[in-house]
């Protein structure tokens, strides 16, 4: 069972941590490999070196978007494919563990069940804008969105 007093809280830290990762994310492809090496790199693991652009743009606004609880559900739910997609082209083949040479899925996949739990317990406390994921009876779920 959550708990209704704390629970929203729990939420808020965990919204606000992963927005805050895409926001780290995004910061390191545009200062330190810049867009355009970023889509170099994209290219160099078989993906189109433009979708690069993409990925930087779902980062930056996604993690703010994260971070003020603008319908945060929805839009954890639509990072997924981005960490997805970087266990399936970078990380796979590097072994389980982040230390590994390259970096291992371990994180990136943490990171993914992080999201999804995010979009099941609901946006937390302080949103800005709340995701309606459909009704719900429960009094517990009123805390939870």
């Amino acid at each position: 069972m959550i708990d209704d007093r704390t629970g929203i809280y729990g939420a808020l830290a965990l919204r606000v941590a992963t927005g805050t990762l895409f926001l780290a994310h995004a910061g390191l492809k545009v200062f330190t490999f810049t867009p355009a090496g970023t889509a170099q790199f994209f290219g160099s693991v078989g993906l189109p070196g433009p979708l690069a652009y993409l990925v930087i743009a779902a980062e930056m606004f996604g993690g703010l978007a994260l971070i003020l609880g603008i319908y945060a559900r929805a839009v954890s739910l639509a990072m997924l494919p981005i960490l997805l997609g970087a266990i399936a082209t970078v990380h796979a083949g590097k072994g389980f563990f982040f230390t590994n040479e390259g970096g291992g899925w371990e994180f990136p996949a943490f990171w993914a069940v992080a999201l999804m739990v995010h979009a099941l317990i609901g946006d937390g406390a302080h949103a800005l804008r709340r995701t309606r994921l459909g009704a719900s009876k429960s009094p517990a779920a009123a805390f939870a969105n």
